[in-house]
């Protein structure tokens, strides 16, 4: 799309109407599964109209990513230093279940990504993404040495927080399957509170 001017509404519609078609096939498929065929038939647009937008599927999926990362770091941005340890920590925890639950094609994209080695996003983990777990783990820590939490090792704390709460949406066809007709988003807040209350709680 030229940028030599601003988008027009219908330009920005069909922006929007790519990137909302890329993410079911992407998180459908992977990064190599999907092709640009597959994102115009969803998106109900001609390739070359959608290539008109979007030189190629690498450049969708950057977008898509770029855009996903900003909302996936916005849960641990809002743990606060200045409230009560246990409860942000218990509240970060909340918000990554609420984000499994809400957002599960953005979260099957970013392990995609992930599980190919991050090709697209590798410098934005190693800057951003490290310097803002860097921060809050240092939070933590002086929480432990003010002896406000119990004592465990942060970064590993973070990590099992990740990998606890996008479970739901990662597997979510196993879960479901296992689980039948309960939801999986009705039991999990009270099971993840009850663990981590019980971990952290001097």
């Amino acid at each position: 799309m030229p940028k030599d001017r601003a988008p027009t509404r219908i330009q920005q519609k069909n922006r929007a109407v790519i990137l909302e078609a890329a993410l079911n096939v992407f998180s459908a498929h992977g990064f190599r599964g999907a092709t640009v065929d597959q994102i115009a038939a969803e998106a109900g647009l001609s390739k070359p109209n959608l290539l008109y937008y979007f030189p190629s599927k690498e450049a969708i999926h950057t977008a898509l990513l770029s855009g996903l990362l900003e909302v996936w770091l916005a849960p641990l941005h809002a743990l606060n230093e200045n409230g009560d340890p246990l409860e942000e920590i218990l509240a970060y925890i909340q918000r990554k279940l609420e984000m499994s639950r809400d957002l599960p094609r953005e979260s099957r994209l970013f392990a995609n990504e992930l599980v190919q080695g991050a090709p697209r996003i590798h410098d934005a983990l190693s800057t951003d993404l490290k310097k803002l777990v860097d921060e809050k783990t240092a939070i933590l820590t002086r929480w432990m040495d003010q002896e406000r939490i119990a004592r465990v090792h942060p970064y590993h704390l973070i990590f099992s927080i990740w990998a606890l709460t996008q479970h739901y949406a990662d597997f979510e066809v196993q879960v479901r399957a296992i689980l039948g007709d309960e939801d999986p988003f009705e039991g999990a807040p009270l099971f993840v509170e009850t663990l981590y209350r019980k971990l952290l709680t001097p």
